[in-house]
């Protein structure tokens, strides 16, 4: 379930990663990957980047402009209330704050300069639309009211009347003056007036200012395009708004109460069309004044540099595409051109070779597949010539065969012969013969014994040691031969007839030319640093001179055994050794002229020896 639930992962990753495209096809998507990606991650982090930029940049525009207006709009505010201060103490104003009735008003005679002294201060600014004297309960006297209509009460019953504080603090709002034409929208400021004999509040004056200043103020404020600044009060109604018909209204911006209430600050509305709110409080007049900059506005700059990063990555794109052609080109040219060349191997074509005609990798790749043809085509050679010398062998073993076939007919021949001299001796009471031909009879049988490879040394060494009694008869008193085996080594595994031919060349070239005496020793030597034990077969015969000796040494690495001769017997023994134990294992000669001959036979510890047996 496994292995089936891990398919739809393996052919996803298999298309993702173009397994199955062609070489160019993974070159030109990986290269345009190379410029896409990196290119899409400067581009997103340098437009977030710009637009931080430019918003950190507008937030502190914004706070310089507001610190800027702020303070103009406080000095501006401060003359109105110097005005007011000069027409409260002017001497006709003075006198008319004292008046207790209006009939008092019209014997004193001072309405109309009290209407004069308001006249003038109206008129001595173009800002100012009306300037208005309220006495409680009595009358209520404007700078302008030829076309001005309000009844006496009218001020008085207005809701800000009654906000308006008993001390001598300022109260600055907005509000609607009714001409006979058209309502004009002003800033008024209010303020108490204090009998100068009680010293209790008795009245009002309030200077009803337009917004034209503001306006002057607001158009020389540089706030971006389509940026505005408006101011609203500790109540949040508009005091001023580039839109006349918002002054008065409760303000709408998002955030409200953190702007009218919070320290000053600036952040990025996330409801309707996205703005960028700058507020500062003014403790003097407690007013807030507000700049707005749309934020598609602010970040427009940004645009510019999104354009630009989309028009150097479709340049790298095309730029990227025609040096991936040429590059994918460089590569895949070679390598169609090898797989070419190896489907002409593939169909067995040895024949020529690719040229190199780089030192990159595709050039070390086609060096390296030449290399290997003509090696290839060396080893079929060699495997030709072995194959060819394999049924050469094969005739010869065949060949091998029907010999051994045949040789084994006169050895049986050779038995029953022996049987029948054996008999024949014993009717007529020769022992010595009869005895002769029982041994030969008894090698006979050892030797066409075909159970097995190896014997134990101990058996290997009754046999030895009857071929030995044989030539005894012949030789008599000039013949000697000892044996020193030790109990360990009698059980160790030793191929069969390997003593036989030795001992044989030991009577042969060591009694025979001479009429002395030999004598054979037959002894073993254990060697455990090396896990093997050697036999020596050591006679006193005549030696072996330097060059035989040496003629030798080389017949028992090289010499056919299939081509008979000399020395066939010895070598015979010592190829077998190397067959069975490994070229390790085998024989050395040791002679000099008159001195003798030294056999060792080297082999491998068959049974596991202790050093206390030893």
């Amino acid at each position: 379930m496994g292995i089936y639930s891990k398919q739809p992962i393996i052919k996803f990753l298999r298309i993702i990663f173009l397994r199955d495209r062609s070489l160019a096809t993974k070159l030109l998507v990986y290269s345009a990957l190379l410029i896409i990606v990196p290119m899409c991650f400067i581009g997103i982090i340098s437009y977030h980047r710009s637009a931080e930029v430019l918003e950190s940049e507008a937030r502190q525009n914004s706070w310089q402009i507001i610190e800027q207006v702020t303070t103009h709009v406080e000095y501006y505010v401060n003359d109105f209330e110097i005005s007011i201060l000069k027409i409260i103490n002017s001497p006709s104003i003075n006198s008319y704050l004292k008046m207790k009735s209006k009939e008092e008003i019209d014997q004193s005679g001072l309405r109309e300069a009290v209407k004069r002294n308001l006249y003038n201060a109206a008129f001595s600014r173009s800002d100012i639309s009306n300037i208005t004297v309220v006495l409680d309960h009595i009358e209520t006297i404007d700078a302008i009211d030829n076309n001005f209509k309000h009844p006496t009460n009218l001020v008085v019953n207005e809701e800000w009347y009654t906000s308006i504080p008993d001390t001598s603090e300022l109260k600055i709002f907005t509000r609607t003056l009714q001409w006979d034409d058209h309502n004009e929208q002003v800033i008024s400021i209010a303020r108490r007036l204090v009998s100068p004999i009680t010293l209790k509040p008795i009245g009002m004056i309030v200077m009803d200012v337009n917004f034209k200043r503001f306006r002057e103020i607001a158009e020389k404020v540089n706030i971006g395009r389509s940026g505005y600044l408006s101011i609203i009060d500790s109540e949040g109604n508009y005091v001023y708004h580039p839109n006349m018909s918002k002054l008065g209204n409760y303000a709408d911006y998002e955030n409200l109460s953190d702007i009218l209430y919070g320290n000053s600050n600036s952040f990025v509305t996330t409801k309707g069309p996205k703005e960028l709110l700058t507020y500062s409080h003014s403790s003097f007049l407690g007013w807030t004044l507000v700049t707005s900059i749309p934020y598609s506005e602010l970040i427009q700059g940004t645009g510019f540099i999104r354009q630009t990063i989309l028009f150097t990555a479709i340049i790298s794109l095309v730029a990227a595409s025609l040096f991936g052609i040429g590059y994918a080109g460089s590569i895949i040219k070679p390598v169609r051109r090898l797989y070419s060349y190896m489907k002409k191997v593939e169909a067995g074509d040895f024949a020529g070779h690719i040229q190199v005609e780089s030192k990159d990798e595709i050039g070390m790749l086609v060096h390296g597949f030449n290399t290997m043809v003509i090696r290839l085509q060396e080893l079929m050679d060699e495997i030709y010539l072995t194959k060819l010398r394999e049924t050469e062998l094969a005739l010869r073993q065949r060949e091998i065969e029907y010999k051994a076939l045949q040789s084994q007919i006169n050895p049986h021949f050779m038995y029953n012969t022996l049987e029948t001299i054996r008999g024949m001796a014993l009717e007529h009471s020769l022992d010595d013969i009869s005895s002769i031909a029982a041994s030969m009879a008894r090698l006979l049988r050892y030797n066409l014994n075909n159970k097995g490879q190896t014997v134990t040394l101990e058996e290997e060494l009754r046999y030895a040691e009857i071929y030995l009694r044989i030539q005894k008869y012949r030789f008599e008193d000039r013949l000697v031969y000892d044996m020193n085996i030790p109990d360990w080594a009698k059980q160790q595994l030793i191929p069969k007839f390997v003593f036989q031919p030795i001992v044989e060349n030991s009577i042969i070239h060591g009694t025979e030319p001479t009429n002395g005496v030999i004598r054979i020793t037959i002894s073993v030597f254990l060697k455990p640093e090396n896990d093997s034990y050697t036999i020596r077969i050591q006679d006193t015969g005549m030696g072996i001179s330097e060059p035989i000796l040496q003629k030798i040494n080389e017949n028992l690495e090289q010499k056919d055994v299939m081509e008979g001769g000399p020395n066939i017997g010895i070598v015979n023994v010592h190829r077998r050794i190397h067959l069975l134990f490994g070229k390790n294992f085998g024989l050395s000669i040791e002679s000099s002229v008159e001195q003798g001959v030294a056999v060792d036979i080297k082999l491998p510890l068959s049974v596991p020896v202790k050093l206390v047996e030893v």
